[in-house]
């Protein structure tokens, strides 16, 4: 597993289980077409864990490995999360699909 969280424009791994909303999270996976048992498959995560996740109020909460985990299963499924402060073109957070 890759320990870096380089995807969240170079942040240390302290600072990822602030950076991924679980609004961000359920838009990543609909853009893929994911249900939940689907997600949870491509990382290697039990269902319950992704439902713990999507259900945070804000940021998502839970093991730093578990959302890296997460992270890039989203990732290798053609998704690109946008930190807060990262470049966008509409400025905050977001998902947006990988050229």
């Amino acid at each position: 597993m890759n320990n870096d969280v380089r995807y969240f424009t170079g942040i240390d791994r302290e600072e990822a289980q602030r950076v991924l909303s679980s609004a961000q999270l359920k838009a990543a996976r609909a853009l893929l077409g994911w249900d939940q048992r689907r997600l949870s498959e491509a990382a290697g995560v039990s269902l319950p864990t992704v439902r713990r996740m999507e259900s945070s109020n804000h940021n998502v909460r839970g093991n730093v490995d578990t959302l890296v985990k997460v992270v890039e299963a989203l990732e290798r499924g053609g998704v690109e999360l946008i930190a807060e402060g990262a470049a966008s073109a509409g400025g905050g957070r977001g998902v947006r699909l990988k050229a």
